[in-house]
């Protein structure tokens, strides 16, 4: 049987690219397509594969909120974390504006006492127990990672959370199914701490988010991880006054939801 060109080419390639793959390593891999791990590894993508398994019809992503009022959400993921937890809490405090938080349930089994008297303006959300990539697992996976946390949240702070945060901002097909089954409203953002960008330029950290957001942003920091991140924590107050200064106010994300714009559905035609 002969080849044809083509067919040798494919299989010159796929060679090459699996030696490619083991020469370089799947760490290096990773890093390359992701912040977690690479799409190549795996990952539950199928999102209907158990129609069943729906509680509802739509389930709502968000990015933002479309307002014309001047009112921003800060959230805050990871914590919490002796180290820059209180620091945000008392930022927060001492501008009275309440803010959103999504926290790493096995972070609040260890930490608890550090916020069980301090989210009274607070909301509380879901990112997950260990905060793995949802995306690479299953729907078994995902709703352990979920109902771990969900539970933990209810014993320390005695309310319920209807918002997820996926880690790293990865949506797999299984995440959105478990979101579904939990309730949730996965929120995103539409701006974010650029620390790494502006670690030597601090004010510059500063500017960005206050010069740039807009009515209804959601504006993702942290209050967990590497030094870097300190670049936009040290500089909270100075972003709460200077989008006071420009007329904004703050809210939870559902407080801002709450705002959103319904957009006039058009007239009704005759034939």
């Amino acid at each position: 049987m002969r080849l044809s060109r083509r067919a040798v080419m494919r299989a010159a390639l796929l060679t090459a690219g699996g030696a490619a793959f083991g020469a370089v390593g799947k760490d290096t891999l990773s890093q390359a397509f992701g912040w977690d791990r690479p799409p190549v590894s795996g990952g539950y993508a199928a999102a209907a594969d158990a129609p069943e398994a729906l509680r509802t019809a739509n389930l709502t992503i968000r990015y933002f909120v479309e307002t014309t009022e001047p009112v921003v959400a800060f959230t805050f993921d990871d914590g919490p974390g002796p180290q820059w937890t209180p620091m945000v809490l008392d930022a927060l405090d001492q501008a009275n504006i309440p803010a959103t938080f999504f926290m790493v349930g096995q972070n609040l089994e260890e930490h608890a006492g550090l916020v069980r008297d301090r989210m009274g303006r607070h909301e509380i959300g879901n990112h997950s127990w260990s905060h793995d990539d949802l995306a690479t697992l299953d729907r078994a996976g995902v709703e352990t990672e979920l109902s771990r946390t969900h539970d933990m949240i209810k014993e320390v702070f005695h309310r319920e959370t209807t918002l997820l945060r996926p880690p790293y901002g990865h949506l797999g097909g299984s995440t959105v199914l478990a979101a579904d089954h939990f309730g949730y409203e996965i929120v995103l953002w539409s701006h974010l701490m650029r620390e790494k960008y502006f670690q030597d330029d601090p004010d510059g950290q500063i500017r960005d988010i206050v010069d740039n957001v807009r009515p209804g942003s959601i504006i993702l920091a942290h209050d967990v991880g590497k030094p870097h991140r300190l670049v936009s924590l040290r500089g909270l107050s100075a972003m709460f006054s200077g989008l006071k200064a420009r007329g904004f106010r703050f809210a939870t994300v559902s407080e801002l939801a709450a705002l959103q714009t319904r957009p006039t559905p058009p007239p009704l035609t005759t034939a």
